[in-house]
Order: structure tokens, then sequence, then C-alpha cells
């Protein structure tokens, strides 16, 4: 049997060990930015398994085929069209998670959350 790990299955592990140390992030974590940090883990490792879910061995990408190369030696283009997306919505909600942590601290001073809870009204 052989005891190399594929590459495939490290990705997958890697990808699942990203959003298991996102959560835990978001979770555990009283400070602002340590969570906006787990999303954007979380946030990646989902981006990571569903482009590699999509991967398909001595295949290629569409835009980068010669000629009529047919359809069986293509990968599925919409992983990698989903991923782009939810990059630049990734991208915007750490945009507007940064914003309020910064108008959160300037309004209470401190940026963990126990704090911010027990400041209201």
């Amino acid at each position: 049997m052989n005891n190399i790990i594929n590459i495939e299955t490290l990705i997958f592990t890697a990808s699942i060990g990203l959003v298991v140390i996102g959560i835990y992030l978001v979770i555990a974590e009283k400070n602002l930015i340590k969570i906006i940090i787990g999303l954007n883990l979380a946030d990646s490792g989902v981006n990571i398994f569903i482009v590699f879910s999509g991967y398909i061995k001595n295949k290629t990408a569409p835009i980068f085929s010669k000629g009529s190369l047919g359809f069986e030696n293509m990968v599925d283009p919409l992983p990698q069209a989903l991923v782009l997306t939810a990059i630049v919505i990734g991208f915007g909600v750490t945009a507007l998670s940064l914003a309020i942590a910064i108008r959160l601290y300037k309004h209470y001073g401190t940026l963990d959350i126990s704090k911010i809870r027990g400041l209201k009204w």
C-alpha cells in the first residue's frame, strides 16, 4: 500500500481545516478583529473546497483550450465562476465588517464583544 498522501486528499483536508479553524474563531473569540479573520478563513476554506471539487485530473479549463478539444477533455467552469463571485462577495463582507468594527471602536473604545454588549443603551 502506498503511504504517500495524494495532493487531492491534502487539499480537501486543508480546506476543511480552514473552515473548522474559522468557525472556531467566530465562536470562541471575543475580539471583533479575530472574529472577522475567522470569517475570512472559513470563506477561503469553502472557496478552496468548491474549486477542487470541480477538478478533474488531466483535463483543461475551457478558456485555455486550443481549437476544439471536445467537452470530454474540459473541466466544468461553473465551480470556478461561483468561487469568483464568492470572492467578490467575501471582500464586500470583510470591508463592511471592518468599517463596522472601526465605528464600534470609535464609539465604545473597545473591540471586545462582551464589553460592547454590556455597554449598550
